[in-house]
């Protein structure tokens, strides 16, 4: 009896050992997955549309690189709660999340293959995943780009959830003979306690492609039935809801939605699912349901069950998002700046960062270009539109440094980190650019003052600069937003043209003022003016050479 003991208290820690395995290993290969593809996801979103058959599409390509629905869910999350995304372009996606998320299922149900044909052998994980393990590892000690270690690091988390997996097969292995174990797996003959311990299960790991694993694993000792699996797996689909809904705390209204569809669509597939299975079990009462199911078979199940759930659930994609919308009635958070799910994927937050920093550009270009109109007409209306503009860049910094702070903090590749250093050091440019239009609009509002006369003069002198610095700064946002390292030279060219002219001007203008033929108040102005645009034209050449 005490031998039994031992064995049985050895077989549990093997099987905690080979599932942690399991679960660092998945971890280590979606980590190095989405930053081989993290370029791709950043394309991919790009091309986002209301199309919710391309959101489909997308949805599972996505979910095949990072290797986790919920993962993906909970992006969705923070791209609607910053507004990013709209509800129904989801819709597809989370639907597509689904069938992507089968892919380790496929690769696992490999381990059942039972030949002596030595070709088809080597198809077996544990054959092959040493060879991946030890390609990964030179990969990670010898590539020289960060693309290679990545790749590594994805064949390596292969090969460590394939030891997981190996590992719980042979520590159920004993438990296959006895009658407890026999006993425990016959409670699970219950679909409906089926269901709900898969959706458990997999709530716990949080990961359904790593609930369908130890499920197969379980299936190698003989004893799990189809009428035992079929259940399990479609409670593993409501299981993934559970990170989601966790996420959805504390955002907007429409972001809550986003959880609220995912749990719908999953609830709906299983409760269809589960009507076809008990039809099939209890009036057809077919046989296969008394039969050993194997990975292969499992894996089949898993993806047939997500594919046909999506189809049935497609053409109502709309019902989706008015059930959700019915659901979630109550105002919720106003939607955020940069939300922090995004860093998740650092290649889609460091591109939905970088939108922001163009944005905020345009709108610091927007009050220069305020203040400069005030010059010819004072309007405090205008004047507290600047003063708005300004307090909304200053925000839209502080969101973007505190986000990039976060995100450099966060693996990611060596471009996005670059990406990231860029950001940073433009951001301040940006800011300071916006501050001087309220420099430019107090300049404005003393020449237009009832006791200066000399108005129209200073007008018509500053009218050629006013032209120069807003071609200036349109110039550099057309040339940040594209990128265009050809467009940044010029920006460099007209800067460089621009200081000189205002070195002249100022030379002229001191000229006049010792002639006689200009007044000291308008050397003042003029002086004050000038300087206010030269440091505009200098913080847009800083941008410029930081992007080259």
């Amino acid at each position: 009896m005490e031998t039994e003991a031992a064995v049985d208290m050895y077989s549990l820690v093997s099987i905690i050992g080979g599932l942690a395995f399991f679960l660092f290993g998945m971890n280590i290969m979606s980590s190095g997955l989405k930053k081989v593809a993290g370029d791709r996801l950043e394309s991919v979103l790009q091309k986002m549309t209301d199309s919710t058959v391309k959101g489909l599409i997308f949805g599972a390509v996505i979910t095949i690189a990072m290797q986790s629905s919920s993962a993906l869910t909970v992006m969705l999350v923070g791209l609607v709660n910053s507004g990013i995304m709209s509800l129904l372009q989801t819709v597809g996606i989370i639907m597509g999340s689904n069938i992507g998320t089968t892919l380790t299922a496929w690769l696992l149900s490999l381990s059942g293959v039972r030949t002596d044909n030595p070709f088809l052998l080597m198809m077996k994980p544990e054959y092959f995943s040493p060879v991946v393990a030890l390609i990964g590892v030179l990969l990670i000690m010898g590539g020289k780009k960060q693309k290679q270690k990545d790749a590594g690091f994805v064949l390596v988390g292969f090969a460590v959830l394939i030891h997981g997996m190996e590992w719980m097969s042979d520590a159920l292995s004993p438990l296959a003979g006895m009658p407890e174990f026999t006993n425990i797996l016959t409670a699970f003959k219950n679909p409906f306690l089926g269901v709900i311990t898969g959706a458990v299960f997999t709530g716990i790991i949080q990961s359904s492609a790593a609930s369908v694993g130890v499920l197969q694993a379980l299936s190698l000792t003989g004893h799990i039935t189809y009428g035992v699996a079929v259940p399990i797996i479609m409670g593993q689909n409501i299981g993934t809801c559970v990170t989601a809904l966790i996420s959805s705390f504390g955002v907007s209204k429409n972001a809550k939605r986003v959880s609220v569809i995912h749990i719908s669509f999953n609830l709906i597939g299983t409760a269809l699912g589960m009507i076809i299975y008990l039809f099939c079990k209890w009036i057809f009462r077919l046989q296969i349901f008394d039969e050993a199911i194997t990975p292969f078979a499992i894996a089949c199940f898993h993806s047939a069950f997500n594919v046909l759930t999506t189809v049935a659930l497609l053409p109502f994609s709309k019902a989706l998002v008015a059930l959700a919308e019915h659901i979630i009635k109550e105002d919720g958070k106003e939607e955020v700046f940069l939300d922090k799910r995004l860093l998740l994927s650092p290649a889609v937050a460091v591109t939905e960062c970088r939108k922001k920093t163009v944005l905020i550009m345009k709108k610091a270009n927007e009050g220069v270009a305020g203040a400069m109109e005030l010059l010819n007409l004072y309007d405090k209306s205008v004047k507290e539109n600047v003063r708005e503009l300004e307090n909304e860049v200053d925000d839209m910094v502080e969101g973007c440094n505190q986000f990039l702070i976060q995100l450099s903090s966060v693996e990611s590749s060596g471009k996005e980190s670059v990406m990231i250093a860029d950001m940073l050091h433009t951001l301040g440019d940006m800011e300071r650019i916006s501050d001087y239009s309220l420099n430019l609009s107090s300049v404005a509002k003393k020449i237009n003052s009832e006791e200066f006369e000399d108005r129209e003069g200073l007008r018509t002198f500053f009218e050629p600069v006013n032209k120069m610095i807003t071609g200036i700064l349109e110039a550099t946002a057309g040339a940040y937003e594209k990128h265009d390292t050809e467009a940044s030279r010029l920006v460099i060219e007209q800067t460089e043209a621009f200081v000189k002219q205002i070195k002249k001007l100022k030379k002229s203008d001191l000229k006049a003022l010792r002639n006689g033929k200009a007044s000291a108040e308008s050397s003042v102005y003029i002086s004050e003016y000038l300087s206010v645009c030269r440091r505009i034209a200098e913080h847009s050449q800083n941008i410029a050479e930081a992007l080259l």
